[in-house]
C-alpha cells in the first residue's frame, strides 16, 4: 500500500464516533461468563499465594501473629486494589464500553488533544502494554506448574513427572489456539463455578473448626504486622501481591461482559470464595503443631482437602489453571490487535476463529512466540516457587501505570474535586508503589525476566511508532498537491475503462503509487479513488458513518474509511456500501494500487541508526497490505519506492 498506510495498514486518528453496541445478554449469563473468563488468573492465586508468603524466598514463621497479618494484608489488598480501584473507579473510565491500558490511552488522547504531557502519557500506556507481554508469558507457566505440583501432595514419587506434564499441557494449550476456543469457552463458566464453589467449601470446612481466624479481616492485624516487623512485612508484600494478580483483567475484559456483570460476580461470588479459601488455609495451619505446620505450609491449598479428594482437586485445579492461561493468551491476541490498529505494532496475520464472535481471534506469530517463552520459563525455573520470584513485577508495574492514567481521567476528564481525587489517588499510589517496591527486591531471583521482556517490547513498540511517523513525514515532503496533479494529468493522460483505487495514508497529496503508475504506464482509469483508511480512538465505528466521500473532479474522488481500534479493516466490504461516485464497485472491474516502500537507513535526524535498521526489519516482516485489508489477490498491483528516514 502507499505511503504510511503501507507501514501500519491504517492511520490512527483522534475522533469521536458512536460505539457499535454490545449485545444485551442477560445479566446472569454475562456474570457467569465473567467468572469463567475474567477471574481465572486471580481465582487460581490461592494455589500458590498463601504458600509463597510463608515458604517462598522470604519465609515467615507460620504462627498466629504472621498468619493473621498476612490474611489481613490479602483481604485489604483485594478490597483496595480490586474492589475500590478497579471495580469502583477505573472500570467507570471506559472507552465506548471497552477497557484496558490502550483503550484508556486512546480515550485520554481523544479527550485531551495537544496537552503538553500527552507524550509522557502515551509512553506510560505503551510501557503498560509491554509489561503485559511479560505477564502473559509468566502466568501460564506459573499457573499450570503450580497445579501439576499438587500431584506431589497425592504421591511424592510423581515429582519427576511435574515438569514434563506441565510442558505437555502447555504445548497442547497453544496448539489448539488456531482451532478457536468457542466450544471450550462454553465450558469455562461452569468449570470455574465448580472450582470456586469447591475451594470455598474446603476453606469453610476449616474455618468452622476455628472461627477465630475471621478476626484476621480486621485491618489492625496488617498494621500491627508492619509496626512490629516492618522489614519482613515489606518483603511479604512481594508474595501477598500474588493474591491480586489478574485484577487488571477485570478492566481489560470489560468490553466482553460489561462493568456491572463483572463487578457483581466479583462482589457476590468470587471475592467471598477466595477469602473463604485463604482463611481456611490459615485456620488449617493454625490448628497444627509447629513442626507439622512447617510441613503443611509447603502446599496448604491441596492439603485442605481430605486425602481421598486430593487427586480430584489437583485435576480440577489443573483445568482452572488452563482456563486462566487461555484467558491470558486470548488477552495477548486482543492487546496485539489493538496495538496494530493504533499504530504501535506492524501488521500481523490475524485469523478469526469464530464466525459469530468478533473478539475471538488468533495471531500465529504471537501464539508461537508466547509458547516458546512459556516452555523456556518452565524448563529454566522448574518450580512454581522459583517462578514466583519473576511473577508480580509486571503486574504491579502495570497497576501503578493504571493509577497514573486514572489520575489524568479524574482531574482532566471527570474534573473531580481536587481534595477528594487527591485523597483517593494517595491511597492508590501508596498501595501500588509499596507492592512494586517490594517486588523489585525479587529482581536478582527472577524478577529481571518480565522487566527484560517489557524493555524489549517497549523498544519494539516505540521504534515502530516513531519510524512510522518519520516515514509519513518524508512521504509528505515529496507529495504533490492533488488539485495541481488532477488539472495537469486529467487532460494529458489516456483514460482507460474501470476503477483504480490508490491507497494513501493522508487525505492530502498525491499517492506515490499513482505517480509511479502514470509515469510508467501513462494511463489513468475512468474512475480514480484516493483511499485512506483511518483508525479512530474509539472501539467501534457504526456502518452508516464509516465512509466519507469527496468528489475532486475529472473522475477523481477522495474516500476516507474509518474503523474503530477493535474492528478489522475490510476494504472491499466497505466499498460495496459507497454510493455517489458513479456505478457500484465491482471487484472484477477494480484495480488496487499499493506502494511498497524500501527503507534506507540514513544519518538524517530522527532515530539512531540501530533503531532505523530495527524499523526496516519490522517493515520487511509486516503482513502484506493486500491480506490485511482483504483485497482480492488477483486485483492488486504493487509499485516499489525507496525512502530515507
Amino acid at each position: 500500500m502507499s505511503d504510511a498506510a503501507t507501514i501500519t495498514g491504517a492511520v490512527p486518528e483522534s475522533t469521536s464516533v458512536e460505539q457499535h453496541g454490545h449485545g444485551h445478554d442477560g445479566f446472569l449469563k454475562l456474570a457467569i461468563g465473567a467468572v469463567g473468563i475474567v477471574f481465572g488468573d486471580i481465582g487460581t492465586s490461592p494455589i500458590y499465594a498463601f504458600r509463597e508468603t510463608f515458604a517462598g524466598h522470604h519465609p515467615l514463621t507460620p504462627d498466629r501473629f504472621h498468619i493473621f497479618g498476612v490474611l489481613s494484608l490479602v483481604f485489604w489488598s483485594m478490597m483496595l486494589m480490586v474492589t475500590l480501584k478497579y471495580v469502583a473507579v477505573i472500570m467507570r473510565a471506559d472507552n465506548k464500553g471497552e477497557g484496558g491500558s490502550l483503550a484508556l490511552l486512546a480515550l485520554i488522547n481523544r479527550s485531551t488533544p495537544g496537552k503538553r504531557w500527552s507524550t509522557s502519557i502515551v509512553l506510560l500506556g505503551v510501557f503498560a502494554t509491554a509489561l503485559f507481554y511479560g505477564d502473559s508469558m509468566i502466568t501460564p507457566a506459573m499457573s499450570v506448574l503450580s497445579a501439576v505440583e499438587g500431584l506431589t501432595v497425592v504421591e511424592a514419587r510423581f515429582e519427576p513427572l511435574v515438569v514434563p506434564l506441565a510442558v505437555g499441557i502447555l504445548v497442547f494449550l497453544f496448539f489448539i489456539q488456531s482451532r478457536g476456543t468457542a466450544a471450550v469457552g462454553r465450558l469455562f463458566g461452569p468449570v470455574m463455578l465448580v472450582y470456586f464453589t469447591v475451594i470455598a467449601a474446603l476453606g469453610l470446612s476449616h474455618i468452622i473448626r476455628d472461627p477465630s481466624v475471621l478476626f484476621a479481616l480486621n485491618p489492625w492485624h496488617a498494621i500491627h504486622f508492619f509496626v512490629s516487623d516492618h522489614v519482613r512485612a515489606f518483603l511479604a508484600l512481594g508474595s501477598v501481591v500474588l493474591a491480586v494478580t489478574g485484577a487488571e483483567a477485570l478492566y481489560a475484559d470489560m468490553g466482553h461482559f460489561g462493568r456491572k456483570p463483572i463487578g457483581g460476580s466479583w462482589l457476590v461470588f468470587v471475592l467471598p470464595a477466595l477469602m473463604l479459601n485463604y482463611l481456611g488455609q490459615g485456620a488449617m495451619v493454625l490448628a497444627l503443631p509447629p513442626g507439622e505446620a512447617l510441613r503443611t505450609i509447603e502446599n496448604p491449598f491441596f492439603l485442605l482437602a481430605p486425602e481421598a479428594l486430593r487427586l480430584p482437586l489437583v485435576i480440577l485445579a489443573t483445568f482452572a489453571t488452563i482456563i486462566a492461561s487461555q484467558a491470558v493468551i486470548s488477552g495477548a491476541f486482543s492487546v496485539t490487535q489493538q496495538a496494530i490498529q493504533l499504530g504501535f505494532i506492524p501488521r500481523l496475520r490475524i485469523t478469526h476463529t469464530s464466525a459469530s464472535t468478533a473478539g475471538q481471534i488468533y495471531i500465529p506469530v504471537i501464539n508461537w512466540a508466547l509458547m516458546t517463552m512459556v516452555i523456556l520459563l518452565v524448563l529454566f525455573f522448574r518450580s512454581s516457587s522459583n517462578l514466583a520470584a519473576a511473577y508480580g513485577i509486571a503486574v504491579t508495574g502495570a497497576m501503578a501505570i493504571d493509577s497514573c492514567l486514572i489520575a489524568v481521567v479524574l482531574f482532566t476528564l471527570w474534573k473531580w474535586n481536587k481534595v477528594a481525587a487527591g485523597a483517593l489517588l494517595a491511597i492508590f499510589f501508596t498501595v501500588d508503589f509499596a507492592y512494586l517496591a517490594s517486588n523489585l527486591t525479587k529482581v536478582p531471583q527472577g524478577g529481571w525476566f518480565p522487566l527484560l521482556i517489557g524493555l524489549i517490547a517497549f523498544t519494539l513498540l516505540t521504534t515502530w511508532d516513531k519510524g512510522r511517523r518519520l516515514m509519513i513525514e518524508r512521504l509528505r515532503e515529496a507529495a504533490m498537491p492533488v488539485s495541481i496533479f488532477i488539472e495537469s494529468a486529467a487532460t494529458s493522460a489516456t483514460r482507460v475503462p474501470g476503477t483504480a483505487v490508490f491507497m494513501t495514508s493522508t487525505p492530502d497529496g498525491v499517492p506515490h503509487a499513482l505517480l509511479h503508475n502514470l509515469k510508467h504506464n501513462k494511463v489513468l482509469h475512468e474512475r480514480v479513488i484516493l483511499l485512506t483508511v483511518k483508525i479512530a480512538d474509539v472501539p467501534y465505528v457504526e456502518q452508516q458513518t464509516r465512509c466519507l466521500l469527496e468528489p475532486l473532479g475529472h473522475g477523481f474522488h477522495r474516500l476516507v474509511i474509518k474503523y474503530g481500534f477493535m474492528q478489522e479493516p475490510d476494504v472491499p466490504a466497505a466499498l460495496k456500501q459507497v454510493t455517489g461516485c458513479g456505478e457500484e464497485f465491482k471487484m472484477m472491474d477494480t484495480s488496487f494500487f499499493l506502494a511498497r516502500q524500501t527503507l534506507l537507513a540514513s544519518a538524517r535526524p530522527g532515530m539512531a541508526i540501530w533503531r532505523e535498521k530495527l524499523f526496516a526489519w519490522m517493515l520487511r516482516n509486516a503482513e502484506s497490505a493486500m491480506e490485511f485489508f482483504k483485497l482480492p489477490t488477483n486485483r492488486v498491483v504493487e509499485l516499489g519506492s525507496q525512502v530515507e528516514i
